[in-house]
């Protein structure tokens, strides 16, 4: 990748010759490749676990300034995965925490800091001073954000995804190559993909997939080997297999293609993110967790239905509930009263949201789903 660095290229004082020496040695590296890097811009979108391994790895090899953008704190429940934090962050900005990681790693990098979250009002303007974008997020209102802004710039994406067992990579936005919508054209129904806090993620996964961005971004930069522009690459952490799909450019990609798209859009409402259903028939009315337990102290009778996977409940379930997954729930249905006030639950509100509008469809009028889920409902 060419930069508009490359005629002003700085120097490396002696201290950063030491630490990079390894690279300086590298064929396709060596001391022009390493101020190439040292030139380079890259924003990473998301401080978590995605973003973890590519800022660490990104830091180390010493990119001259790494943006972060992100607005949220740091829990025990990152942990487990987002390294760039410790226990001793739980309660911090993520921002600061990473920030402070990364210094240590690499003090020669400058780490510039974005609190908020990306949206369609200021991605342009944040994006348009880094050379690559890496999209560390985890949901599709923000993916599609990031491929439609690196698109409307030139910059190239370099994005990743983890669920469960399963990760993916590639490169979009490329001169030449496909963008995320030659890919995915249309998001899935929002209720239909749990997160990564509804359906969990192996542990290390992020570390693996994040580590692949960071690769590809350093050959972006540095111009070296083959990318994954045109290419999806497919993890079975479970299985430990990678598999290769090409991916063509889409002459028809409002993107990309036929450039359709001169401007971002409402990102939340291209993903139906939940909530915004506004009219009458799908409306979904909520239930607060105190007004829930107000009425099951009183015995209100209630048809109260958990529709997470059974292996969720292994955190806890409301007595009295039944469970019955959202997969199950259109042939469970005749097994349920339309006439008695049935209150949905789910980990933080979607599932028992596309739940609740399931039932409606179906009739049953006395429906509502718990706010917040189950995530509201610990917290007391």
């Amino acid at each position: 990748m060419s930069s508009d660095h490359d005629h002003q290229l700085p120097a490396l004082t002696a201290a950063e010759r030491e630490r990079y020496r390894r690279h300086l040695i590298l064929p396709g590296v060596g001391m022009e490749g390493q101020q190439r890097l040292k030139a380079a811009r890259v924003l990473v979108v998301g401080a978590g676990g995605l973003g973890s391994p590519v800022a660490l790895y990104l830091a180390a090899a010493g990119v001259g300034t790494l943006g972060l953008i992100d607005n949220d704190v740091v829990d025990v429940t990152n942990l487990q995965r987002q390294l760039l934090h410790g226990t001793s962050d739980i309660g911090r900005s993520k921002l600061d925490s990473a920030r402070d990681r990364l210094h240590d790693v690499n003090p020669h990098v400058v780490v510039k800091t974005h609190a908020g979250w990306l949206t369609s009002a200021n991605a342009l303007d944040i994006m348009r001073e880094y050379d690559v974008v890496v999209d560390g997020t985890d949901n599709f209102a923000t993916r599609y954000l990031v491929n439609d802004a690196c698109v409307l710039l030139g910059i190239p994406n370099v994005y990743g995804s983890v669920f469960r067992f399963d990760g993916q990579a590639s490169v979009f936005a490329t001169p030449d190559g496909p963008c995320y919508r030659c890919l995915y054209p249309e998001p899935p129904p929002p209720d239909m993909v749990p997160n990564c806090a509804e359906g969990g993620v192996f542990g290390v996964l992020p570390g693996l997939v994040g580590t692949i961005q960071a690769t590809e971004t350093l050959k972006l930069l540095l111009g070296l080997g083959d990318t994954l522009a045109g290419k999806l690459l497919m993890i079975d952490a479970y299985g430990m297999a990678f598999r290769t799909l090409r991916i063509d450019r889409n002459p028809a990609c409002p993107a990309c293609g036929t450039r359709e798209i001169t401007q971002l859009i409402d990102y939340d409402q291209f993903c139906g993110t939940p909530g915004l259903h506004s009219n009458a028939e799908t409306r979904v009315r909520e239930v607060e967790p105190a007004n829930l337990r107000d009425r099951l102290a009183r015995g209100e009778p209630l048809q109260l239905i958990d529709v997470r996977e059974p292996a969720e409940t292994t955190e806890g379930i409301i007595d009295g509930a039944r469970c019955i997954p959202l997969a199950t729930l259109e042939h469970e249905a005749a097994t349920l009263s339309p006439d008695v006030p049935t209150v949905l639950v789910c980990r933080s509100g979607m599932r028992s949201a596309s739940a609740a509008r399931q039932l409606m469809a179906r009739g049953f009028t006395r429906v509502e789903s718990l706010a917040g889920g189950m995530m509201r409902w610990f917290d007391g």
